[in-house]
């Protein structure tokens, strides 16, 4: 078995994930955003929105200044000329992926999700899935308050005892979400506007028949393809798959030659690298991440590659918080080199930065230059007007100084 340095195994992920890649020169179009999927296989979706919405930010990232719309189209809109390109599904968490990859989602390779929880309160009240799929073929695309609105006459007429809390519904709705009875046809206001799967599924795609261990073979390949490199567990963990099932599938693969066994100094297990995947010899350029980045969201894999403990502390009192609510780390030439905690300001025009931190050892004074330019890019892409920087942590006071630096340059 091959040993490989760390340094190896983190330009080896990088590349994989798309960072070793030149931003654009112009303006992204549809085919970097497929360049990007290509790359890290979905986009996890989440409701906060303090900085900007979860999806969005990883193409950032990637790309540089691009138009959202890019993706909201390749999601939640569809014609003959511009088809759509991504579907939401159960994958990491909830995640828009390729339309081409629901058969695999669905062939039973992957684990259940926190929606089967449901289960009991959903059978509490007979018939309530098959109304609720009654209203979508009616009426949909349609959110669970419009469907709940639908039934209340109905419910209404069966007499004392026949209603339900309205929190059921929407669980109905995620239940069926989980099963792939139900996806997002479009979205209004990041609310989910559900449809019958067959109407936003294509036919020769949702006909597809996949077997559980072609799916896990499937998943486990472009887990390793959007990994570069990764232990059995990253591999599992990047569809949540059961350990069983992944394991077998990652024994075929190596078998095949798709994957091949490698030792990373200082990891305990042993890894696995993608037969196409490339080392190059530097990564540079510079990117912020999102708590939810798949090149991060796995907390030990991010550690182990890195050396940098992060932890996401929006569900942390805020006494107790050691870095910020939403906090992006900083990658700079292929190193995680500080985080900022940040925050859109909507109402007063500005990207806030309530928290700059350095990573140990890095050059300060360089590291608030990059991350200055990035925050202003970012702002401008965002629709805002500048950056305000507070007082928290040991990079603030060169940050400040670094984008007053800028926007003299920039004047």
């Amino acid at each position: 078995m091959q040993t490989i340095s760390l340094p190896v195994a983190r330009r080896t992920a990088l590349a994989a994930q798309g960072f070793a890649d030149p931003r654009p020169a112009t303006a992204p179009t549809r085919r970097h955003l497929a360049k990007v999927l290509s790359r890290v296989q979905l986009l996890q979706l989440d409701s906060v929105n303090v900085a900007v919405r979860a999806h969005y930010m990883p193409v950032f990232s990637r790309l540089g200044a691009y138009d959202p719309a890019l993706v909201d189209e390749a999601a939640w809109s569809h014609s003959a000329r511009r088809p759509r390109l991504l579907v939401e599904s159960w994958a990491h968490e909830a995640s828009l992926l390729p339309i081409q990859d629901w058969p695999l989602l669905r062939s039973g390779a992957k684990r259940d999700g926190w929606w089967r929880n449901y289960t009991s309160v959903v059978e509490t009240v007979p018939g309530l899935l098959e109304d609720v799929l009654a209203v979508v073929k009616e009426q949909g695309p349609i959110g669970a308050g419009g469907i709940e609105k639908a039934l209340e006459a109905e419910v209404a007429g069966r007499g004392p005892g026949a209603w339900w809390e309205r929190s059921v519904v929407k669980k109905a709705c995620e239940y069926l979400f989980g099963l792939g009875q139900l996806t997002t046809g479009t979205r209004r206001s990041f609310e989910r506007l559900y449809d019958l799967t067959e109407r936003v599924v294509p036919p020769e795609i949702l006909s597809r028949q996949v077997s559980a261990d072609e799916g896990a073979r499937g998943l486990i390949e472009r887990s390793a393809r959007a990994l570069g490199v990764g232990t059995e567990t990253d591999l599992r963990d990047y569809y949540r798959l059961g350990p069983d099932v992944a394991r077998q599938a990652v024994a075929e693969l190596v078998e095949a030659g798709t994957l091949e066994p490698v030792q990373v100094q200082g990891w305990r297990a042993v890894a696995y690298r993608h037969n196409e995947a490339r080392t190059p010899r530097a990564v540079t350029g510079r990117a912020l991440l999102c708590p939810f980045d798949p090149l991060i969201w796995e907390r030990d894999r991010t550690e182990r590659l890195f050396g940098f403990r992060y932890r996401i502390e929006i569900y942390v009192p805020e006494p107790k918080r050691v870095h910020g609510y939403y906090v992006f780390p900083f990658l700079l030439d292929g190193v995680l080199s500080g985080r900022v905690d940040l925050k859109s300001d909507r109402a007063a025009g500005v990207l806030r930065v309530q928290g700059a931190f350095a990573e140990p050892g890095v050059d300060e004074p360089r590291v608030a230059a990059e991350l200055a330019g990035e925050l202003a890019h970012m702002a401008a892409w965002l629709g805002l007007d500048g950056v305000v920087v507070g007082e928290r942590g040991d990079l603030a006071v060169a940050l400040k100084k670094a984008l007053k630096k800028a926007l003299k340059t920039a004047l």
